[in-house]
């Protein structure tokens, strides 16, 4: 502004220069706001008169938004306007939902899914491949409606150093060479280390540790499905999160308990006291769920070696089905499906609803989906449902949160639990200037999950426009062709 009014000085009349001179010293003393001069400019694409919420700030309140070049430019209660208009009246106007323990498969139709539950960015934390640049380069040729991250899983890095024994501790030299693969794969771009010790009830105190010393090293969290399950004493979840807390505790690393209430089963007021106590002490620790009474996980796996029954609160082999038939087990068909070498996915119906609401009341408490995506539409709805099931359930029927804290659940805290391990995360789960336009518009009145247990293909309703670095990749239920704006979330090593 200032070099125009001097360059036109030259060539102006007197009197223009005399006015000109005046306008430069009222703009230099008295700047207009940011808002006069933005509101005449074009953006890429604005949202007009929807309720803007932002849990980091507490904005609530209607107001239009103008992105620009993928970012958050303005957000104003002033008239705007841009190349794309989306009208939001009578709708809630989100940072785009985060789904931190979701391993989701690179194609088009899980992606549509996700998206239609209001998803924008997904992290595979609870394992993962020891090639994440190969995992990205999947995603990259899938073309990627969302954002996308992976951290490195334990029991990878055991098989990959020899320990290919479940049941038996790694030795020194397989552990040492488990420390060098996680510190390879992070440096890779691997966002953490997740593991599964209930999956491996072999791998040692020492294995832990060590690679939690790694993650720590390189400020990159560990997601834990920790080593016991249920409340039968003395192998309680309690106990597996004491020794969670006291690893992430010694060495400094973030520990994250994953599907907690997949695990607590009658176990959850301890385990849940004994990880705020230790986040009110120091000690970097959270936790996440999801909202369903099944998980869904292999019959031949450990989680159903002798003793199950007292592990998952005292149920009855009838309590299993078959994930892709629903099929109702007895004693003798447990048996004899176990027995197949090939693995058979099974849905247990164990979870509490109580520890489910007591879990969400926790501000530790984050909502994931665990669920990756399904195979040729089987599977756990959980997979295509979690976050409407949560804002129809939790949140506008049965209250247990609301609104707003409902989406820093959704949102803020997950960006925030990653955001040392991946810069970019400081971006997201915030709608502000200056944060990444991953957008997640809905009807808080409507929004409501469609996937069940029988047809858990049926993607969530309610959710009208998504978008993703401004990209919009959900319009009234339609993916536009030819958009693939979603993002690898990497970690980058400093040295």
């Amino acid at each position: 502004m200032l070099r125009f009014f001097i360059h036109s000085h030259y060539f102006a009349p007197l009197a223009f220069r005399k006015l000109h001179i005046g306008a430069v010293v009222l703009v230099l003393l008295f700047p207009p706001p940011a808002s006069t001069i933005s509101f005449q400019q074009d953006f890429d694409l604005v949202i007009l008169n929807g309720r803007v919420m932002d849990p980091e700030t507490r904005r609530d309140e209607i107001a239009n938004i103008g992105i620009r070049a993928g970012t958050v430019v303005l957000i104003t209660s002033s008239t705007i306007r841009g190349r794309k208009t989306v009208d939001a009246t009578g709708l809630v106007v989100a940072p785009g939902f985060i789904d931190i323990l979701s391993s989701t498969k690179a194609d088009k139709e899980t992606h549509i899914q996700k998206l239609h539950d209001g998803i924008t960015t997904t992290f595979g934390m609870h394992g993962g491949p020891l090639n994440t640049e190969e995992y990205h380069r999947q995603m990259s040729a899938a073309g990627p409606l969302l954002n996308y991250g992976r951290a490195v899983g334990d029991r990878v890095l055991r098989v990959a150093a020899g320990a290919t024994d479940a049941y038996k501790p790694a030795t020194p030299a397989q552990l040492e060479r488990m420390r060098q693969l996680a510190e390879t794969a992070i440096c890779s771009g691997a966002a953490g280390i997740g593991f599964g010790i209930n999956y491996a009830p072999g791998e040692s105190y020492e294995e832990v540790f060590a690679l939690f010393e790694t993650a720590a090293k390189h400020n990159v969290p560990c997601h834990v499905h920790a080593r016991y399950k249920g409340n039968f004493f003395p192998e309680t979840m309690s106990l597996a999160a004491m020794e969670v807390i006291s690893v992430a505790a010694a060495t400094g690393a973030h520990a994250e308990l994953v599907h907690l209430t997949s695990s607590t089963v009658g176990s959850a007021p301890l385990t849940i006291r004994l990880i705020e106590g230790a986040a009110r002490n120091g000690v970097k620790v959270g936790f996440n769920l999801h909202v369903w009474t099944r998980n869904e996980t292999s019959l031949q796996s450990a989680l159903y070696d002798p003793g199950w029954q007292e592990r998952f609160g005292g149920i009855s082999y009838e309590q299993i089905y078959v994930a892709d038939t629903q099929e109702q087990l007895n004693k003798s068909r447990f048996y004899e499906l176990r027995k197949q070498k090939d693995p058979v996915q099974v849905q247990t119906e164990f979870i509490k609803d109580e520890e489910i609401e007591m879990a969400l009341r926790s501000s530790l408490g984050v909502v994931t989906s665990d669920g990756g995506g399904l195979d040729d539409g089987k599977g756990h709805p959980r997979s295509v449902g979690t976050f409407a099931r949560f804002l129809r359930v939790y949140v506008r029927e049965n209250k247990v949160l609301p609104l707003m804290e409902a989406l820093k659940r959704i949102t803020l805290v997950p960006a925030q639990r990653l955001e040392g391990a991946v810069a970019r995360m400081k971006r997201k789960g915030r709608l502000q200037e200056g944060s990444d336009a991953d957008i997640t518009i809905f009807d808080p009145q409507q929004v409501r999950e469609m996937a069940t247990y029988k047809d858990p293909s049926r993607k969530s309703e309610g959710v009208h426009f998504v978008l993703v670095k401004g990209v919009l990749v959900l319009e009234k239920g339609q993916t536009p062709a030819n958009v693939a704006p979603g993002q690898w979330l990497r970690h980058q090593c400093s040295n």
